[in-house]
């Protein structure tokens, strides 16, 4: 006999004691994208036909590599989260889906730790 209240069982979280998180951080990544992304679209379009060395200084504004570095971060994270909702939900064998996760969490980070070493090196003009 339990002797919580519903309204005690309610506020759990539910089964997983994540999910409304999850789900929180994974509207909030997409909300964050929609600007980050409409300026990274804007930066390119802005350099086409740029030489390497114009591309290189224009990425090396301190103001421009932050964005790009808030780019790189938000969209891997909502990335890796978004493809993490599709494996708990589709792989059905517990030790599959704990090696896809693994992996989903490996790539994605190794996406976004590529991504901000390169941005960082022009920045730094390495």
């Amino acid at each position: 006999m339990s002797m919580r209240t519903p309204l005690s069982k309610v506020r759990g979280l539910g089964s997983a004691k994540s999910g409304t998180e999850h789900f929180w951080h994974q509207r909030l990544t997409a909300i964050a994208n929609v600007p980050l992304v409409i300026f990274l679209v804007f930066f390119c379009v802005a350099n086409v036909g740029s030489s390497q060395a114009e591309m290189t200084a224009a990425a090396g504004n301190p103001l421009v590599a932050l964005m790009l570095v808030f780019t790189i971060i938000s969209i891997t994270w909502h990335m890796r989260l978004g493809m993490q909702v599709i494996i708990e939900d589709y792989v059905h064998g517990e030790g599959m889906k704990l090696a896809l996760l693994l992996a989903n969490t490996f790539f994605c980070g190794m996406v976004a730790l590529t991504g901000l070493f390169a941005v960082l090196k022009i920045s730094f003009g390495g």
